[in-house]
């Protein structure tokens, strides 16, 4: 052998330079050894060593495969998707076939500028995907004939919980009953259950005829129902109004441009899913739901509403406003403890009727019923009886059901199960003539001429219910129905937002990691998009096969026992959670605990959680250094002995540290009875490095949209799996359709021999968003065991980097053991507001002017900015920030030394428009160039934010939730 041939790298050296996990994680070796040289640390498990406790590390690697290449994996999820049969399915029953226009497929759910977004918390930054979602307001708003609607909610289910306690807290009837319809979809109904029990609500559910008879606070109703009939209710509504009562209705978007509106006959709130304006199946989600209301219940809403207000220089501007985070401020006393929405699916959804416009839709919504229509009449020809009055939803009646679905499953086709003498087709935007024929067939009827069959086939809505008030007037659903217009509107749009594919976003307790591409594709395969969430189990072993794999993954990852993946939000997940503890408990005949401890730093979300399921929130101190107060952990465990059900703990801590004592953490509330809950939010610096289900915890949440690389979408969508050790296994969300109660041999498979008490339904899916966990598969098979403990060592890394860098500049407030903090440090501005009048807020809008998205402003202490930069990002990205941070620190010196004026100055003024710096006049006492050019670097590159700072306070004073008026915008007349 020559000696060239035996210096040359080998097979496993090459392949190993083609690994994904150097895509992934930012820093080079290179890099990270000068990282490692800044912090004072030999290598990254030396640095692990030193900031993770001894107590808690892992003691083996992760049991996962060996990490694989791009073309590789997407090979076997590939062969994986393809186990999924995909059948034309017209099950319905609140999920609807839709054609995903291409450019809005193209241009928005497959474009990093919006699916890589955040949540739109800095107004300025967010402008572009706040109006897109003010669009979606308007236009739910304007087909529901309420006031106001929301952007967005989790699902339908979710939403039509939301609207009972929202009837609770409303409506003038001191009753503790909620009267549900008995046709209502029965997904809803389940997860109605599961919300109701914990909040002591009483769930009555029966025929319409009853509602308006039942001593009740609230009652909600399907239109059209979920056997597709449309009814009057105004009478109805009527008579709940002179009870003291508010009416909720779950309405079809697309059914109600035919179809008189809810808040024209009397509707309170409106609930529903817009998944058929544009967003596939996808196996149950994620599908933007929403929720609309009366003016007089806004203050009420749970989720997020976009508002405007006005920038600094007068002209409208996007905000959200109102509950934005209220559980945050309110914590236990929170009306909701949702802090997510699906605004990438919001998006799409109001984006489809922008580009349909009022009559595209309404052409949509009447050849979907004449096709119901054809095909009722074609079978009335036949003999078989079709239920009345309906839209697009067939109830056929009398006949051999199990006979029926046998010849539909030959064809192709799948059709709703309701019980052995009857079922249901729904016809959707996708149903095609041939279609029609063919459903026809199956039931012996034949259509020789669809042509005259239509001709001589009347509508099937009732006559006193069609609809004849306008909707979508405003010229942004009046404007854009050519694809180029279309195109250079979202186009448009993403110009004014801050995304990943511009910029680091370094959220703290965010984890806003690479969405890597390859993760992303399968998503969009038809295999995964197509499969209706009732599909039959042998049509979607596919997706069985990638869930239970999935599942073990995370098992594998947390050191628990069993997941679900049931919970689309990580508020879900904690809910899920303390349900599971609640159940058990009472299966050991212990219901009356109820005390759930929670540290003063926890997320909101916590005690909000907390009172979803009934427990009574008792805050734990937190000592000088943010960790948790043990002494006074130990007096409220040892006081409320009788009661503790759980304690609530993030870790790391909310602070950014990892608290020494978790171990004994665990062990004083296990003493004393109770559970402990580990919010999973932080994981991101714990995966491969520590095991939360070893040492101690009971249950956590896990944030796949944060830790497993589920992009955030503007908001929106996630996922929160609820992960438990095996006693808590049996007590987790039940799948659709559910199983037994307990007391009629209910069993999980995982359970055994051990007595089961059903918790029902968190989401309306039984796997909640299952078309987006092809993501976090991809990601943890693309790094196998030894890439994610490295991601995780490379994202603490680059927090102690930071933190390190910014030390001469700005105060990192806690630090754990060897002054090091964890994925994220927290930096204390507070003296330098007392010293020059310059908050931490001032600073997150001068970071706008150097490019950036902002740090977590004032959250989990006020007065500061949490900094995680994540594993992603390189050492130029993180040079680049800090450069900023030290510049934005110097004019902060500028101020303190008088250089500088205290009131005006580029910080107080930030963020700097274009039009601001290139207008004529310039009133400032600092230079044009400064305001928008503080660093060289920016002239070669720079992001122009499209408004200055809005005004928060005349937001909530003016509160206007839809689209601003034309006029509004003097000579610009092309958007809304």
């Amino acid at each position: 052998m020559s000696s060239s041939s035996a210096s040359a790298p080998s097979l496993r050296d090459l392949e190993h330079h083609d690994a994904f996990l150097e895509r992934h994680i930012g820093p080079n070796d290179a890099e990270i050894a000068h990282m490692l040289e800044t912090i004072g640390q030999p290598s990254l498990d030396a640095m692990t060593d030193a900031i993770v406790p001894a107590s808690i590390r892992a003691a083996a690697p992760l049991d996962l495969p060996a990490p694989i290449d791009e073309q590789e994996a997407l090979a076997k999820i590939r062969a994986i998707a393809q186990k999924n049969t995909v059948f034309r399915s017209f099950i319905g029953q609140g999920y609807h076939g839709t054609h995903t226009p291409n450019v809005i497929l193209r241009n928005i759910l497959e474009n990093p500028a919006w699916y890589t977004a955040y949540t739109p918390y800095q107004a300025e930054i967010s402008q572009g995907r706040m109006e897109a979602l003010i669009n979606f307001q308007t236009m739910v708003a304007d087909l529901t004939a309420m006031d106001i609607a929301n952007a967005s909610l989790l699902d339908e289910g979710t939403a039509a919980a939301e609207a009972m306690t929202l009837a609770k807290r409303s409506g003038k009837s001191k009753s503790n009953v909620f009267f549900v319809s008995e046709r209502v979809h029965p997904q809803t109904l389940e997860v109605l259950r599961t919300r109701a029990d914990g909040l002591d609500i009483e769930l009555r559910v029966g025929p319409d005829s009853e509602a308006a008879q039942a001593e009740s606070f609230g009652v909600l109703l399907q239109y059209p129902d979920t056997f597709g009939q449309v009814h009057d209710h105004a009478a109805l509504a009527e008579a709940v109004h002179a009870r003291g009562a508010l009416v909720a209705v779950a309405a079809d978007l697309l059914a109600l441009t035919l179809i008189k509106a809810p808040g024209e006959w009397g509707a309170d709130i409106v609930i529903g899913n817009s998944q058929r304006f544009g967003v596939p199946f996808g196996f149950g989600g994620p599908h933007a739901a929403f929720l609309a209301c009366r003016d007089a219940f806004k203050r009420s809403m749970p989720g997020r509403l976009i508002g405007v207000s006005v920038d600094a220089e007068g002209n409208p501007a996007y905000r959200l406003t109102l509950q934005t985070r209220e559980q945050h401020i309110r914590r236990e006393k929170a009306t909701s403890n949702i802090c997510t929405a699906q605004v990438l699916l919001a998006v799409m959804a109001g984006m489809y009727a922008v580009y349909h416009g009022p009559e595209g839709l309404t052409r949509i919504a009447r050849r979907t019923h004449r096709l119901a229509a054809i095909l009722a009449g074609a079978l009335g020809e036949a003999g078989v009886t079709v239920g009345p009055d309906f839209f697009d939803t067939l109830h056929v009646l009398d006949v051999d059901a199990d006979a029926i679905h046998a010849r539909a499953r030959d064809a192709g086709f799948n059709l709703r199960t309701i019980d052995s003498t009857s079922l249901g087709i729904g016809l959707d935007e996708t149903t095609t003539r041939a279609d029609v024929i063919a459903l026809a067939d199956l039931f012996g009827a034949t259509i020789d001429d669809i042509d005259a069959l239509d001709t001589a086939t009347a509508d099937a809505l009732p006559a006193g219910l069609r609809r004849t008030s306008e909707f979508l007037q405003h010229p942004v659903f009046n404007t854009h129905h050519s694809e180029h217009e279309l195109l250079r509107y979202m186009r448009a749009l993403a110009d004014k937002d801050l995304a990943m594919d511009r910029t680091m976003i370094p959220l703290g307790s965010c984890t806003m990691k690479l969405n890597a591409t390859a993760e992303m594709i399968p998503v969009t395969w038809p295999e995964f998009g197509n499969i209706h969430p009732l599909a039959p189990a042998e049509q979607t072993a596919g997706y069985r096969e990638l869930i239970e794999g999935l599942e073990a993954m995370l098992v594998e990852c947390t050191g628990y026992d069993a997941v679900s993946l049931q919970p689309n939000s990580g508020a879900q997940g904690e809910f899920a959670g303390l349900l599971a503890i609640r159940a058990w408990h009472a299966s050991r005949d212990e219901a009356h605990r109820d005390v759930c401890l929670i540290p003063e730093s926890a997320h909101g979300t916590n005690p909000a959680s907390a009172q979803m399921v009934g427990m009574r929130v008792v805050v734990v101190k937190c000592d000088r250094d943010g960790n948790v107060d043990i002494d006074d952990l130990r007096a409220q465990a040892e006081k409320h002995a009788e009661k503790l059900a759980a304690l609530m703990v993030t870790y790391p801590s909310t602070h950014g540290v990892f608290e020494e004592a978790i171990v004994e953490i665990c062990e004083i509330v296990h003493r004393y009875g109770g559970q402990v809950y580990t919010d999973g939010a932080n994981m991101n610096a714990l995966v491969g490095v520590a095991k939360p289900g070893k040492w101690g915890s009971d249950v956590s949440h896990l944030n796949l949209h944060k830790t497993f690389c589920i992009p955030h979408g503007g908001g929106g969508p996630g996922v929160g799996p609820c992960a438990v050790k095996s006693h808590l296994a049996p007590f987790l969300p039940s799948a659709y359709p559910l199983l037994p109660p307990a007391g009629e041999g209910a069993r999980r498979a995982d359970e055994g021999d051990a007595p089961a008490q059903r918790v029902g339904m968190v989401s309306a899916a039984s796997y909640g968003s299952a078309s987006i966990l092809p993501i976090s598969w991809m990601y943890i098979t693309l790094m196998g065991a030894a890439g994610l403990r490295r991601a995780t060592q490379v994202a603490l890394l680059n927090a102690n980097y930071v933190a390190k860098r910014l030390a001469p500049h700005f105060e990192t407030l806690y630090t754990g053991r060897n002054g090091l903090v964890a994925h994220e440090c927290i930096l204390d501005l507070r003296p330098i507001k007392d010293a020059t009048g310059i908050s931490a807020e001032d600073v997150a809008k001068r970071l706008i002017d150097f490019g950036f998205h902002a740090p977590t402003l004032s959250f989990p202490v006020a007065g500061t900015l949490m900094v995680e930069p994540t594993e992603s990002e390189s050492l130029h990205e993180l040079d680049r920030f800090v450069d900023a941070m030290i510049q934005i620190r110097d004019e902060i010196r500028a101020v303190e030394d008088g250089r500088l004026e205290r009131e005006d100055n580029p910080l107080r003024n930030a963020p700097h428009t274009a039009t601001m710096v290139t207008g004529s006049e310039w009133a400032h006492a600092y230079p044009r160039e400064l305001a928008a050019f503080p660093l060289e670097t920016l002239k070669r590159q720079k992001y122009w934010p499209p408004v200055a700072r809005v005004d928060n306070v005349h937001g909530d004073k003016n509160i206007m939730c839809s689209c601003i008026p034309i006029e509004a915008f003097k000579d610009d007349t092309e958007t809304a």
